[in-house]
C-alpha cells in the first residue's frame, strides 16, 4: 500500500483555523459591559456599542424582539447578536440578546437609535437596568 504523508504546513493550517475559530466563539459567547464615566458600554465579539448616558431617552423592558431584517450577524441557539435594520423605519438596530426567551432591556438613545440586550443571568439583567434607571433619573435631575 502506498501511503502519502500530508505537507506539515496543512496540518499548521488546520490548528490556525481551528483556534480562530474557538477564539471567535469565545469572543462572542456573552455579552460584557461597563457603566462608567457617564457612559454605557457594552460589547460581545466585534459588536461594539458606547453611549453616553445623556444621550438616553428611554429604558424599558420588553418580552419579544421586533421584526428586523439583519444586516450582519448571527443567531446561534437562543442567543441573537449583531447589527439589523428595523422594516418599518429603516434604522439600524444593535442587538446583543444572550438568551431569547427571556426579558430584554430596549434602550433608546440619540431619539430614534435602539438597542435590545440582556444577559445569560436574567438577575444580571435586571441589575444593569436599575443601574442604568437610576443613572438616567440622577442625569434628568441633575439638567434641571
Amino acid at each position: 500500500m502506498n501511503k502519502k504523508k500530508r505537507h506539515w504546513l496543512w496540518n499548521v493550517l488546520i490548528v490556525l483555523t481551528l483556534i480562530v475559530c474557538l477564539l471567535a466563539f469565545v469572543a462572542h459567547y456573552k455579552n460584557w459591559y461597563k457603566v462608567e464615566e457617564g457612559e454605557f458600554k457594552i460589547f460581545s465579539g466585534i459588536y461594539r456599542q458606547s453611549i453616553p448616558i445623556k444621550d438616553m431617552d428611554s429604558i424599558l423592558f420588553v418580552e419579544k424582539l421586533p421584526e428586523m431584517e439583519r444586516s450582519s450577524g448571527f443567531s446561534w441557539l437562543a442567543k441573537e447578536k449583531g447589527v439589523f435594520k428595523d422594516s418599518i423605519h429603516h434604522t439600524k438596530i444593535y442587538v446583543f440578546v444572550d438568551d431569547l426567551r427571556q426579558q430584554k432591556i430596549k434602550l433608546v438613545h440619540h431619539d430614534t437609535l435602539k438597542i435590545y440586550f440582556n444577559m445569560q443571568d436574567s438577575l444580571e439583567t435586571q441589575k444593569i437596568y436599575a443601574i442604568l434607571q437610576s443613572k438616567m433619573q440622577d442625569n434628568l435631575e441633575t439638567s434641571k
